[in-house]
C-alpha cells in the first residue's frame, strides 16, 4: 500500500516547487522585502481604501503595500489576483493566515477592520498593483 502512496506523494512534491519557482520566494524566506511603489491616481473608492489600507495595514505591510521589517509587500508578483484572489485577501484579515511565502510569522486577524471595509482595501491594493505592473 506504500508504493502507491510514493506517486503522488512526489507528485505533491512537483506542485510545491512549481510554486516556489513560480513565485520566486521560498516560504522560508528571511529577509524583509521592500519595493518601490508608484502610487497611480486613485478611484474614489480606492482612495477610501487608501486611508483605511494606512490606518489598519500599512504598519506591518508598509506604506502603498511595499513591505516592511513586520509583514511583506502586498505590490508583489505573489498577490497577483490570479494566485492570491480577492477572496484570500479577505479572508486573511477576517480571518487570519498562516505564514506560506515569508517568513514574517502567522497575520493575525484584524477584527477592527469591520467586513464592510475590506473591499475598499482590497480595491485600493489591486489599483496600486495594476499601476506596478501586477495584473
Amino acid at each position: 500500500m506504500a508504493d502507491m502512496n510514493k506517486p503522488l506523494a512526489g507528485a505533491a512534491l512537483a506542485g510545491i516547487a512549481a510554486v516556489a519557482v513560480w513565485t520566486g520566494v521560498s516560504a522560508q524566506s528571511t529577509a524583509p522585502l521592500i519595493v518601490e511603489v508608484a502610487e497611480p491616481r486613485l478611484s474614489e473608492a480606492a482612495a477610501e481604501g487608501k486611508t483605511l489600507f494606512d490606518t489598519n495595514c500599512a504598519a506591518c505591510h508598509g506604506a502603498s503595500g511595499s513591505g516592511s521589517d513586520q509583514g511583506p509587500p502586498l505590490i508583489h508578483r505573489i498577490y497577483v489576483s490570479s494566485h492570491h484572489g480577492d477572496m484570500s485577501f479577505y479572508m486573511a484579515v477576517r480571518q487570519g493566515t498562516p505564514a506560506h511565502h515569508w517568513s514574517f510569522g502567522d497575520m493575525p486577524a484584524q477584527p477592527q477592520v469591520s467586513p464592510g471595509d475590506i473591499p475598499a482595501i482590497i480595491l485600493y491594493i489591486r489599483e496600486v498593483q495594476a499601476e506596478n505592473g501586477i495584473r
